[in-house]
């Protein structure tokens, strides 16, 4: 047992207290909420420039192309970015770019990550440090499965027992 918090649960630990307090990263107004998802956007380029270099390099022997859409607006009016690793094998099939993609819908709170096809993760443990080599994998995992059952009852992130003030003030 680690008595630091992991970095991801951290950031989800962030995501719920905006819920809780009605603000993001200090902003409580949508424009302010905006101008620091943008400063989020260029914050995520390098970072995933770079993994979506590691998999081109690793897994597409370097055939990939990587695009980035840059900040602009969906749809709905919210706000996207997207940094796209295409190769010639997925375009032929038309199949969905291996996709890093930040959003900011109209209607959300706060800003969110995402890819094109997220659902399955391969599971090939056959020794102890094949399972080790898992913890961010599963972090991510378990990170994305709380934040859909915060989503899955509107947001209500009382279904935290950390976000309590109760439990706040027991752990200082």
């Amino acid at each position: 047992m680690t008595t630091t918090t992991p970095a991801p649960l951290e950031a989800l630990t962030r995501h719920f207290i905006d819920l809780r307090d009605g603000n993001h990263f200090g902003h409580v107004t949508r424009s302010g909420k905006e101008t620091a998802f943008g400063e989020a956007v260029q914050l995520l380029d390098s970072p995933a420039r770079q993994v979506l270099m590691e998999f081109n390099e690793h897994l597409l022997a370097g055939t990939g192309r990587i695009d980035a859409t840059g900040l602009h607006r969906d749809q709905r009016g919210g706000l996207i970015a997207s940094w796209l690793l295409t190769w010639p094998e997925q375009r032929a099939t038309n199949l969905s770019p291996i996709s890093l993609i930040a959003t900011y819908g109209a209607g959300f709170h706060h800003p969110h990550l995402r890819g094109a096809t997220i659902g399955e993760w391969p599971l090939n443990v056959a020794e102890p440090e094949h399972a080790e080599e898992l913890v961010p994998v599963l972090r991510t995992i378990a990170g994305a499965d709380i934040h859909n059952l915060v989503f899955q009852v509107g947001g209500d992130w009382r279904i935290i027992p950390a976000l309590h003030p109760a439990a706040e003030k027991q752990s200082a």
